[in-house]
C-alpha cells in the first residue's frame, strides 16, 4: 500500500470516529408541559311565564364555562313533547335541536357554552318550538356614566373628558382611547403624540386630555373598557369652537334691538316733519281768516261814516 492510500485510510477514519464524539453542552432539562387549568363553571337561568318572549343580560368579566337553563311554564294547550333549539346571534347552534318533554308543568332547555373570548360572546336564544323564547344577551360590563350631549373646548384651550364604569361593577384590566377616522376607530397613543394627548387611568375611571385643541379635533371619542372576556366601549363627542361662538347669539340680539330703535327713530321724525307741516298749514288757514275779519271790520266802519 503506498504512502497515498495509506494517508486517505487514516483521514477516513478519523471521520468516523470524529462523527461519534458528541461535541454540544448538554443544557437544562425543559419543565414538563402544564395541562391548561380548567374553566370556572357559572350557572345562568331565566324563566319565562305567559309572554312569548323574555330577554336576560348577563355580564361576564373572565373566560367561563357557562351554563344557561331556560324553563317555561307553557301554554293553555301543553303538549306532552315539543321542539327545543338553541340559536347564538340569530343563526342556529349546530346538533342544538332536540326534543323537550313536559315535566312538572313545564318544559326545560340546559346547554353548556364556552366562552373563551369575545367572539363567543353575542345573543344566545333558546325556543320552545314557534311559541317561546328566551334571549340571554353575553356581553362585557357596560360602560353606565357616559355624557350625553357634548364636550365644548375652545381653540388652544385643554379639553378633558372622562369616562366611568359604575362603582358596583368590576374594575377592568386597562383602558384605551379611539377617535373617529372616516368610518373607522383610530386607537390614540400618547408615546406618539405626548405633546397632543394625554390619557389617566385611575381604576374604575379614565381621563383624555386633549392639549392645543384645533377644529379638527371636534368628533366622537370612544373610551374602552378592556375585560379578559372581551371590550366594552362608550363614546363622547367634542365640539371645538372659537371665543366668539358663545357672543353670537348677543351679537345677533345686539343687531335687532339697533334696527328696532333705528326703525323707532326714523317713525318718529317722520312723525315729527308730518305734524310740523300740518301745523304750517293751520297757521296759514288762521293768518288768512284774520286778515279777512280786518277786512270786513274796515268794510263796515267806512259803511257807518257814509251813514253818518
Amino acid at each position: 500500500m503506498t504512502a497515498s492510500w495509506k494517508q486517505l485510510f487514516f483521514q477516513i477514519l478519523l471521520l468516523v470516529f470524529c462523527r461519534h464524539i458528541n461535541t454540544k453542552t448538554p443544557g437544562p432539562t425543559p419543565p414538563p408541559l402544564v395541562p391548561d387549568s380548567p374553566l370556572p363553571t357559572d350557572v345562568r337561568s331565566a324563566v319565562l311565564k305567559g309572554e312569548s318572549h323574555t330577554e336576560k343580560k348577563v355580564e361576564l368579566v373572565n373566560p367561563v364555562n357557562l351554563t344557561l337553563e331556560c324553563t317555561w311554564a307553557g301554554n293553555r294547550d301543553k303538549q306532552p313533547n315539543i321542539t327545543g333549539l338553541w340559536r347564538k346571534d340569530g343563526e342556529e347552534i349546530v346538533n342544538s335541536l332536540l326534543t323537550v318533554q313536559l315535566e312538572n308543568e313545564q318544559y326545560n332547555l340546559r346547554q353548556v357554552f364556552n366562552i373563551m373570548n369575545e367572539e363567543n360572546l353575542g345573543n344566545y336564544s333558546c325556543s320552545f318550538g314557534n311559541e317561546a323564547r328566551i334571549d340571554f344577551v353575553l356581553a362585557a360590563p357596560h360602560i353606565g356614566e357616559v355624557r350625553d350631549k357634548p364636550i365644548v373646548g375652545y381653540i388652544g384651550d385643554t379639553a378633558v373628558i372622562i369616562c366611568k364604569m359604575e362603582e358596583s361593577k368590576p374594575k377592568p384590566s386597562t383602558w384605551n382611547w379611539y377617535r373617529t377616522n372616516g368610518t373607522n376607530k383610530e386607537q390614540i397613543l400618547t408615546a406618539a403624540e405626548p405633546h397632543r394627548y394625554e390619557i389617566i387611568n385611575e381604576g374604575e375611571k379614565t381621563k383624555l386630555l386633549v392639549h392645543n385643541l384645533t377644529e379638527t379635533d371636534s368628533g366622537l371619542y370612544y373610551c374602552a373598557a378592556v375585560y379578559p372576556i372581551g371590550t366594552t366601549m362608550g363614546h363622547v363627542e367634542l365640539k371645538v369652537i372659537t371665543f366668539f361662538e358663545p357672543l353670537k347669539p348677543f351679537l345677533a340680539i345686539m343687531v335687532e334691538v339697533i334696527v328696532l330703535v333705528a326703525a323707532i327713530l326714523l317713525y318718529e321724525k317722520s312723525q315729527s316733519k308730518k305734524n310740523y307741516a300740518a301745523g304750517n298749514e293751520t297757521n296759514d288757514q288762521s293768518n288768512t281768516l284774520t286778515q279777512g275779519e280786518n277786512n270786513e271790520s274796515e268794510e263796515s266802519s267806512s259803511m257807518r261814516q257814509r251813514k253818518v
